[in-house]
C-alpha cells in the first residue's frame, strides 16, 4: 500500500490521465445506451414529450404488470420489430426492463441501428414500483 500512495505521489499526471480517461469511458459508455431517467423524470417525458415506453422483458412478465401505455418489445425480438420502433418517428423512446441490466444493451443496439432519442429508467420495473407509479395488468 505504501508503494501504492509513493507512486501515485511520484507519478500523479499519469493517474491524473488515468482517471479522466476511466470517467470519459464511462460517460461515453452511459450514453450509447441511453441517458437514464428516474421513474419520475420518465412521467414527466411521457407527459410533457408524449414518449413511448418499451417494455424489453417477455410476454409472461409484461402481463404481469407494465406500465400503462406500454408496448412490449422483448429484447429478443429488437431485430424483428426494429421497424415498429423507428415508425415511432421523432417521440422519444423509454427502455424498461426488470432491474435496468437489459435497457443498456437495448440502447446501444438502438442506437447503432439509427434512433437517436433513447432513454432508459435507471433501476428498471422495480424502482418504477418502489416510487409506488401504477402498473397495469393484462
Amino acid at each position: 500500500m505504501d508503494r501504492l500512495i509513493e507512486f501515485v505521489v511520484n507519478h500523479y499526471l499519469l493517474v491524473s490521465a488515468l482517471v479522466v480517461l476511466v470517467i470519459l469511458l464511462i460517460v461515453t459508455e452511459s450514453r450509447r445506451g441511453g441517458r437514464t431517467l428516474s421513474p419520475q423524470g420518465a412521467v414527466g417525458m411521457i407527459n410533457r414529450d408524449d414518449a413511448v415506453v418499451v417494455d424489453l422483458r417477455k410476454e409472461d412478465e409484461f402481463r404481469q404488470g407494465h406500465i400503462a401505455g406500454s408496448i412490449n418489445v422483448p429484447f429478443d425480438q429488437l431485430d424483428n420489430r426494429l421497424s415498429e420502433l423507428k415508425a415511432q418517428g421523432d417521440r422519444p423512446l423509454i427502455l424498461v426492463c426488470e432491474s435496468g441490466t437489459r435497457a443498456g444493451p437495448a440502447g446501444r443496439h438502438l442506437n447503432s441501428q439509427g434512433l437517436d432519442s433513447i432513454w432508459r429508467i435507471s433501476g428498471g420495473l422495480n424502482a418504477w414500483r418502489g416510487e409506488k407509479l401504477p402498473v397495469v395488468q393484462q
